[in-house]
C-alpha cells in the first residue's frame, strides 16, 4: 500500500491532466454538464472516470518503458498487454492502488515498423531527447510531474514533417505534436441512473445533445464475451501552428464511455452491493483497435461534415 503522501502526489497529477484536457477539449465540458442538468450527477465531478490514456514512441528514450515509471511510482500495477498489427501500437493497461482512481491505458508505436522516411522523422525530433527524462523526476513532487506532462519535449513539428508522418501514421502525427497530452479520459456510464447506465442509452443522449460519435466499427464497441461495451466521441479539431508558421486544424483529443457489466457469478447481488470488482475487468484489443480511431481523419472529417449540417 502506498502512503498518503504518494497518492497525494498522484492527486496532484491526475487534477493537473484534467484540468488541462477539460480547458482543451470543448466537448468535456458539455457533456459533464448537460449529464449535471440531466441530474445524472449532482456535480461535474462526480461521475467515474473509467480510465485515461497516454500515447507514446517506442524509441530507446521514451515508450511505454519510460513512460510507466510515473504510474507504477504512485501504486498502479502493470496488467495485459495488447497488440494491434495493423496500426503497428503495442498497449498496457495498469489497474490503480485504489479503485476510485482511474484505470491507465499506455499505448506506443513501434517506430521501426514505419518506412525509413517516417523513422527518420520521428528520430529528428525524438532524439532531441539524450537520455529517459523520467529518470530526473522527483516523483513524490505531484506539481514537478504535472508539469513534465505538460512540457515539450521536443521542437515543435514543421508542417511537413507533420503532413508527412499524417499519411503513413496518424497516431505518429498525433504524437509528435501532442507529446504526452492526455488521449481521453472515460465516464463509466454503469454507475449513472437509467437510462443512462447503459452505453445504447448513453449514446442516445450523447447524440441528442449534438456531439458526433466514432462510428469506426460500430457506435457501440463490444467484446466478445459481452462485458465491455465501449464508444467515444470524435476528436474535434485544433488549429494548430507549426515550427514554420504554417498554421492548420489538427486532431485533439476525445471523450470514451465505458459499461462494464456485472460478471456472472455476482449476477445475484442488489444494485448496492456492486463495486467494480464485481464488474468485467481490462480491456479489449478489437475496442481499442476502433477507438484509437477517434483521432483519425476518417472521423474526424466526418465531425466536420455534422457541425456544417448541423449550422445550416
Amino acid at each position: 500500500m502506498k502512503s498518503a503522501s504518494t497518492l497525494e502526489s498522484l492527486e496532484i497529477v491526475l487534477d493537473g491532466l484534467m484540468r488541462r484536457y477539460r480547458d482543451r477539449v470543448p466537448d468535456v465540458g458539455r457533456i459533464v454538464n448537460a449529464m449535471v442538468k440531466q441530474g445524472m450527477v449532482a456535480r461535474a465531478q462526480d461521475f467515474e472516470n473509467d480510465h485515461i490514456a497516454f500515447r507514446t514512441l517506442s524509441v530507446p528514450q521514451l515508450g511505454i518503458q519510460s513512460f510507466e515509471k510515473i504510474f507504477l511510482h504512485y501504486g498502479y500495477q502493470k496488467r495485459d498487454a495488447y497488440h494491434f498489427a495493423a496500426k503497428k501500437l503495442d498497449a498496457f493497461w495498469y489497474s490503480p492502488p485504489e479503485p476510485h482512481f482511474p484505470r491507465i491505458f499506455v499505448s506506443e508505436l513501434r517506430v521501426s515498423d514505419l518506412s525509413l522516411e517516417a523513422q527518420r522523422i520521428l528520430h529528428s525530433y525524438v532524439d532531441e531527447v539524450l537520455m529517459d527524462p523520467v529518470d530526473s523526476l522527483n516523483l513524490d513532487d505531484g506539481l514537478e510531474v504535472d508539469t513534465f506532462l505538460h512540457t515539450a519535449l521536443w521542437r515543435l513539428p514543421n508542417y511537413g514533417d507533420y503532413k508527412a508522418l499524417l499519411e503513413e501514421s496518424e497516431y505518429a502525427a498525433w504524437v509528435i505534436y501532442n507529446r504526452y497530452y492526455l488521449n481521453h479520459f472515460t465516464v463509466s456510464v454503469h454507475n449513472l441512473p437509467a437510462p443512462f447506465d447503459t452505453v445504447a442509452g448513453f449514446n442516445t443522449f450523447i447524440k441528442g445533445e449534438g456531439i458526433q460519435l466514432n462510428d469506426a466499427g460500430g457506435e457501440i464497441k463490444r467484446s466478445p464475451d459481452g462485458g465491455l461495451l465501449q464508444s467515444s466521441t470524435v476528436a474535434g479539431m485544433l488549429e494548430a501552428e507549426f515550427s514554420d508558421g504554417f498554421k492548420h486544424p489538427i486532431s485533439g483529443s476525445y471523450v470514451e464511455f465505458a459499461e462494464r457489466r456485472v460478471l456472472a457469478q455476482f449476477s445475484s447481488l442488489t444494485p448496492d452491493k456492486i463495486t467494480r470488482a464485481h464488474r468485467r475487468e481490462g480491456f479489449e484489443a478489437a475496442n481499442a483497435d476502433k477507438i484509437f480511431e477517434s483521432t483519425y481523419s476518417t472521423q474526424t472529417q466526418k465531425n466536420v461534415h455534422h457541425t456544417r449540417e448541423a449550422i445550416r
